[in-house]
């Protein structure tokens, strides 16, 4: 399987006036093509920022990004422009992220008119074409987003992503703001999609549940860091990282008869503001020690399983 996407050292900073705020410091992966990535972390860990500066929706301050291993890393108009066709994202509220001025149809034909040279015509077929694709009947062609609920909606968002004929797309806790019944239709709905075009996905998201539903790979985000990153049975079997045990541990169990222990976090969140070197986790760490002081690397655990930590040979 060939690597679409590779990210080194990628990081983002803003400018705050306490100083600059870390969102992303340091987060290096590769992601194959087809497969899909799963990002998850507490609000604030910086995995829509993530997501966003690989789009170069925001710039990164420094790193680098290659794509079917072409630097994108500054990317000027032309290619820019290239690189939108092929790279897309499904936002995460499927209410403020549709222009309500505009119809489903005019919706899904906006890239269109912007990177085609397709006729009116045409634009509405291929409109009407992936509005089937994902679900959306036909007679919703001349609703508003208004008209429509938040699962509807968000398959809008979704037909507008493809329209393109996009092979990566970032989904951006898309199916958050739904229902959970209406969050299995969406899911089953991108995993259908993947299948059938080829996609890779990104998939960023607090519900542990649902990552690993969805996720070949998963990162485990804190504080801008990454701080684990493993096959998706492997994070769930064997956690390494304290953080990871913690984030498991609020998953709810379906069975009254099964005990789980629940890991309260407690202490002092570190500032992302100027941070200090050391692990980010450690004011917060049950196994935190004098060693946690030092910049923690990732280093390789097992096959495929890297761990920011250095006393993840004792996590029980």
């Amino acid at each position: 399987m060939s690597v679409l996407l590779e990210v080194n050292n990628l990081k983002k900073y803003f400018q705050n006036p306490a100083g600059l705020l870390h969102a992303v410091d340091g987060v290096s992966f590769k992601l194959e093509e087809g497969k899909t990535l799963g990002v998850v972390g507490e609000s604030g860990c910086g995995k829509t920022t993530l997501g966003r500066t690989i789009l170069h929706l925001i710039e990164p301050t420094e790193g680098q990004i290659l794509f079917e291993g072409q630097d994108f890393s500054n990317p000027n108009r032309a290619e820019m422009h290239h690189l939108r066709k092929k790279m897309q994202i499904i936002f995460q509220d499927p209410y403020s992220s549709l222009n309500p001025r505009m119809s489903v149809s005019e919706t899904i034909m906006e890239p269109l008119a912007l990177h085609t040279k397709m006729s009116k015509e045409e634009r509405l077929a291929e409109a009407r074409r992936l509005m089937e694709a994902v679900g959306l009947a036909e007679r919703f062609e001349n609703s508003y987003p208004h008209e429509l609920d938040g699962g509807r909606r968000q398959r809008i968002g979704i037909a507008r992503a493809l329209a393109l004929n996009p092979k990566f797309i970032v989904c951006d806790e898309p199916v958050s703001a739904l229902d959970v019944s209406i969050q299995a239709q969406v899911i089953n709905l991108l995993l259908d999609l993947q299948e059938e075009l080829r996609l890779t996905y990104m998939f960023v998201t607090h519900d542990l549940a649902v990552v690993k539903y969805i996720s070949d790979d998963i990162i485990v985000m804190y504080m801008g860091h990454m701080v684990e990153k493993a096959p998706a049975d492997e994070i769930f079997n064997d956690t390494r990282h304290p953080y990871t045990k913690a984030l498991l541990s609020a998953i709810p169990v379906p069975n009254i008869d099964k005990k789980m222990e629940r890991i309260l976090l407690t202490g002092e969140i570190t500032s992302p503001v100027n941070p200090k070197p050391g692990c980010r986790f450690m004011p917060r760490c049950r196994y935190a020690s004098e060693e946690c002081t030092n910049l923690q690397e990732l280093e390789e655990y097992s096959p495929g399983h890297f761990v920011a930590c250095c006393r993840h040979k004792d996590i029980q």
